[in-house]
């Protein structure tokens, strides 16, 4: 580890969802802009080794990096904020960490010895975060091995990072978090003063009854992180309300902290005002001061030409949203943003109607996509909630609304095509009736046979061909592109025929002509599918093609 880079550890208290995540991805966004090299590194206290067998409806929606791992969802807050590509070093996991230590007592690496949470466990965290100070990891033969993005320097392995941003999910006084804690404690203390420091984020309540806006809460939430042995050196206060000087002076006073490291993180508009308002106040000043790092104030012309754009749209499209996770928006989170930075990128507002995919079974696609100006299908997995799906596909390419599927959003746009444009009745796919006499989508090859759920599909960054003369190069202006991939299923090779023959174009395939990566329609306005994961590589500075042209063919639609 370079001795230069400096970390910064991030905590919560009092109660979850203050908005850590963001905190920490505003952060790296105002540290990078100063002329930093940062990486973002969750910390995650559950005991699942990643998140990919979670719930969406629990956990949120499973966030897939370039290199395949399937992880919490703040790494997409990360990568939408900051240039660096997260990888599986940046996720860190209980299950993770014991499963190795195990391993390790299994194989005899500790020569006997007596495993325990402290050094043991503790040190396999500190390993962990140490190692992502290395800089990105991208394996040999991968398909972006050799080059980085944003500033193209080939290497196997990266240049070390001036600045490691560390969240620790789950609140202080959590006796799932305690070992994270402990690990940075004594990382602050190896480290010393200058090279790491203590960000945490608190409520300040507002009691209606009192009228007033309270502290305490704050203050035993900052007094149980020094009974684990950590002093905060910066607060950020989330608030529903402005909190006065007075406060403030109190806050620091009876923190231990000084007034001008005390922060308010205010509720915003829109999540990319975070690092304009951070950074109104000083944040990224202060954090400078206490790592004594030099370097240039904070560029941040885009960031406010970003937030200028969603306040004061020059138009407006309204997007129907077919899901089956949509009772809980953060199971869809990098596609509704995707969405919005499809509308930056047109100089549009994006009003994301989410439709249950079971209403759309009970009472119509017409009634409920009807004012909608296009129609998105969300990925998902399962049976429950496809015929709702099939039918909003239906709807949009009979009545020529412009529709984008993604992942099973693809799959069963392929089938509602086979069913009611080449007159395959029963067209379905493997994984919603395994007996299926016509599985339009069928298993890939090599999944058939697989038992384990967690880290076995096809996963991470992997290589298409886009046709000539279709939407899809057009989006693109080029030939050969990586997208990342998180599915089982694929397109049935033995249909492709009959389905291309009916007019259904393969607009990208898989360099070998093996796997079918995106459809679409030359005769409809627009009409496109794809069996990636676009939303992934979007973000608010540089918003993916494919959601662009989208957005833009919405726009079209709108104007009538």
């Amino acid at each position: 580890m370079s001795k230069q880079t400096k970390f910064i550890f991030v905590t919560g208290g009092v109660v979850s969802s203050l908005g850590k995540g963001l905190v920490s991805a505003s952060i790296g966004a105002l540290m990078e802009n100063r002329g930093l090299r940062v990486a973002n590194v969750k910390l995650d206290p559950y005991i699942n080794v990643d998140a990919g067998t979670m719930n969406p409806l629990q956990h949120g929606e499973v966030y897939v990096t370039e290199d395949g791992a399937e992880t919490d969802l703040d790494l997409g807050h990360y990568e939408r904020f900051v240039t660096t590509d997260m990888t599986r070093l940046n996720n860190v996991t209980t299950g993770q960490v014991y499963e190795t230590v195990i391993n390790k007592e299994r194989r005899g690496d500790y020569l006997g010895g007596t495993v325990q949470v402290i050094p043991h466990i503790t040190d396999e965290i500190k390993s962990r975060i140490l190692q992502c100070a290395e800089g990105e990891y991208v394996p040999r033969g991968h398909a972006r091995w050799g080059q980085r993005k944003g500033d193209g320097q080939p290497a196997e392995r990266g240049p070390m990072v001036d600045l490691v941003i560390v969240e620790v999910g789950g609140t202080v006084g959590d006796i799932e978090s305690l070992p994270f804690l402990e690990a940075i404690r004594q990382l602050r203390v190896e480290l010393g003063p200058k090279s790491a420091i203590s960000v945490h984020v608190t409520l300040v309540p507002r009691v209606a009854a009192a009228g007033e806006l309270k502290t305490k809460p704050t203050q035993h939430s900052v007094g149980k992180l020094r009974e684990i042995g950590i002093q905060a050196d910066v607060l950020v206060c989330r608030s529903e309300h402005p909190l006065g000087a007075d406060l403030l002076k109190k806050i620091a006073m009876f923190c231990n902290v000084s007034l001008d490291a005390v922060f308010q993180s205010r509720d915003v508009k829109t999540i990319y005002q975070l690092p304009l308002s951070l950074a109104e106040q000083g944040l990224d000043d202060k954090l400078s001061e206490l790592l004594n790092i030099w370097s240039r104030a904070a560029r941040l012309e885009r960031w406010e030409k970003v937030v200028d754009t969603i306040l004061e749209p020059k138009a407006r499209v309204r997007i129907g949203f077919v899901g089956k996770y949509v009772s809980l928006v953060e199971s869809y989170k990098s596609l509704n943003e995707a969405l919005v930075h499809g509308g930056i990128a047109n100089g549009a507002g994006v009003e994301i109607r989410h439709i249950d995919s079971e209403d759309i079974e009970a009472r119509g696609a017409e009634a409920l996509l009807g004012d909608c100006d296009g129609v998105l299908v969300a990925p998902g997995f399962g049976a429950r909630g496809t015929e709702g799906k099939i039918a909003a596909i239906r709807y949009a390419r009979e009545k020529g609304v412009p529709f984008f599927g993604i992942c099973f959003g693809m799959q069963l746009a392929v089938v509602e095509y086979a069913r009611h444009v080449c007159g395959i009745a029963g067209a379905t796919s493997s994984e919603i009736d395994p007996d299926a006499a016509f599985p339009v989508i069928d298993l890939l090859p090599d999944q058939r046979g697989v038992t384990d759920k967690g880290a076995t599909m096809r996963l991470g960054a992997y290589p298409c061909v886009v046709g000539d003369g279709t939407k899809a190069r057009a989006a693109y202006g080029q030939r050969e592109i990586s997208e990342r991939h998180r599915h089982r299923w694929e397109v049935n090779n033995h249909y492709r025929d009959t389905l291309s023959q009916h007019g259904l174009v393969f607009s990208g395939k898989s360099p070998d002509d093996r796997l079918v990566e995106m459809i679409e329609l030359p005769e409809h306005p627009y009409f496109l599918a794809c069996q990636f994961h676009p939303e992934f590589k979007s973000g608010p500075l540089d918003p993916h093609p494919l959601f662009s042209q989208f957005i833009a063919a919405a726009l079209v639609h709108a104007k009538g």
